[in-house]
């Protein structure tokens, strides 16, 4: 072995850390050693021993560019990192392990004699095409017979152009042993010229490559298999964001209901997705002016998340809207959600909340179902309103629903909101952390004020689930035209 190999280069160290990009640095400059090896190999063809080693030489620098490729692999993982919340959690399939054996053990030599036509095998080739070693080995004649049909033409192209052009060959085709197993082979082979320059006769070394290519399989078809995940995460999260656009209520900023009157409240709401998750969650909110002069205010939240579930938010608020335009209370109406969502083919749970206002007497008339309560600050103060009796949609067919009425005052502030609004926190704790924004709401001017200041309290946070907020603050505006945000 050359001196540069042993002497001139230092021992390699480990990769601090298991650094992948080392090892892959190592493993370039190994393969630029054997290289350079490999050129200081006699090629004129006359020692056997020589054309073995290069042969190795040559073999080895296959499995240097594999092993590049696979660490490349292994630094890179199967897809890129989106580094977005539409990221879907990436699952690498293992490859399965290589058998058992050394690199020897896989890896045969031949020789076919052209002017006597005789043939000599390693012991090694007879193990790869799974042959008895006392069988006579086949002349090249004999050869394509062990090769799958479809590869023939491939070996032969090969031979022809070694044999008759002198070209060296260099490709792989597939083996059927005797019991019946497919092998891939690569084939890496030389012409061996006479003294007037004809070919006298081709010698090969034959890799049994079988594993790697199997393990490069599964790793693209893994590959392909998540590109398809994502285009159609992709697909399913952009449906399920128009679908909740074309159905929440289409206004911004700031909102006045009724629209005409010197008593209304005064409504702005916010929407904020889930940071852990690709997919839209089933979160509503809904402000709506009824034909009796009341105004509808609802809050709800559909179990899970993606196009079913936005589909089944859609179905959910459009069952509100109509009953409660048809005069519905929101008992009754709670009712017959809960017979609407237990009636469905796909099975779903849900909450939610929803109220009357009377603007004339101030009087909020609501029902919920396993919903938080609505949330009523006054005077620098807040609380939750006590719950009427209620459980959660879908769970329970024939569940019956009590309703509550509350009467507000000028200046009163109503927030309404699903569980998720409050990251890390539920229950009594989340419900805590927003009546302590009390004293910032008593000093905001308008509803909106008070949204975006749950927003800047909450909105930056990791979240697991979606969540909404609506606020509606009770305001007596002066006799004569009104005048509201319109649509956005």
């Amino acid at each position: 072995m050359p001196s540069h190999l042993s002497a001139d280069r230092p021992a390699a160290q480990p990769p601090q850390g298991g650094s992948v990009d080392a090892l892959i640095s190592q493993a370039r400059r190994l393969k630029g050693d054997v290289d350079a090896v490999r050129r200081d190999t006699p090629s004129d063809g006359t020692d056997p021993q020589d054309r073995w080693q290069r042969a190795l030489y040559d073999l080895a620098l296959h499995q240097l560019d594999d092993l590049d490729g696979h660490l490349a692999q292994l630094r890179d993982g199967p897809l890129p990192d989106p580094g977005s919340p539409e990221a879907t959690p990436v699952v690498r399939a293992v490859p399965p392990a290589p058998r058992r054996g050394s690199l020897l053990s896989r890896v045969g030599s031949a020789e076919w004699n052209l002017l006597t036509d005789e043939a000599g095998w390693s012991g090694e080739l007879y193990q790869i095409l799974g042959r008895d070693p006392a069988a006579p080995p086949l002349t090249l004649d004999e050869l394509p017979s062990v090769v799958l049909d479809e590869d023939r033409p491939k070996l032969t192209s090969m031979v022809t152009g070694c044999l008759v052009d002198a070209q060296p060959i260099d490709g792989e085709f597939r083996i059927v042993r005797p019991d019946g197993e497919v092998r891939t082979v690569h084939m890496m082979g030389e012409p061996v010229l006479d003294t007037d320059g004809s070919t006298a006769s081709m010698w090969a070394v034959l890799r049994d490559v079988s594993e790697l290519r199997r393990s490069q399989r599964v790793v693209s078809e893994t590959r392909d298999s998540l590109q398809r995940h994502r285009d159609r995460a992709h697909t399913e999260h952009r449906l399920a964001v128009e679908l909740q656009e074309a159905v929440l209520p289409p206004w911004r900023g700031s909102l006045r209901l009724p629209h005409q009157g010197p008593e209304s409240l005064d409504l702005a709401a916010h929407y904020l997705p889930s940071s852990t998750s690709a997919l839209i969650g089933g979160d509503w909110y809904d402000a709506l002016e009824l034909a009796d002069g009341e105004t509808l205010l609802s809050v709800g939240d559909l179990t899970g998340h993606g196009v079913a579930v936005t589909s089944g938010m859609a179905t959910l608020l459009g069952a509100v809207r109509g009953m409660a335009m048809a005069g519905t209370r929101p008992s009754q109406l709670m009712t017959w959600l809960n017979q609407l969502l237990d009636a469905t083919v796909q099975p779903a749970l849900g909450s939610a909340v929803c109220c009357r206002y009377r603007p004339d007497t101030r009087t909020l008339v609501w029902a919920q179902a396993g919903h938080p309560a609505p949330l009523l600050f006054r005077d620098g103060t807040g609380r939750a309103l006590r719950a009427p009796a209620g459980v959660l949609l879908g769970a329970t067919s024939g569940a019956v629903y009590e309703q509550a009425e509350e009467t507000l005052e000028p200046g009163d502030l109503l927030l309404l909101h699903t569980d998720g609004l409050v990251p890390g926190h539920g229950g009594t704790a989340a419900v805590d952390r927003l009546l302590d924004l009390a004293p910032r709401f008593d000093a905001a001017r308008t509803a909106q004020d008070c949204v975006r200041m749950v927003v800047e309290e909450f909105g930056d946070a990791e979240r697991e689930d979606d969540g909404c907020v609506l606020v509606a603050r009770v305001t007596s505006w002066p006799s004569g035209p009104s005048s509201s945000a319109g649509p956005a």
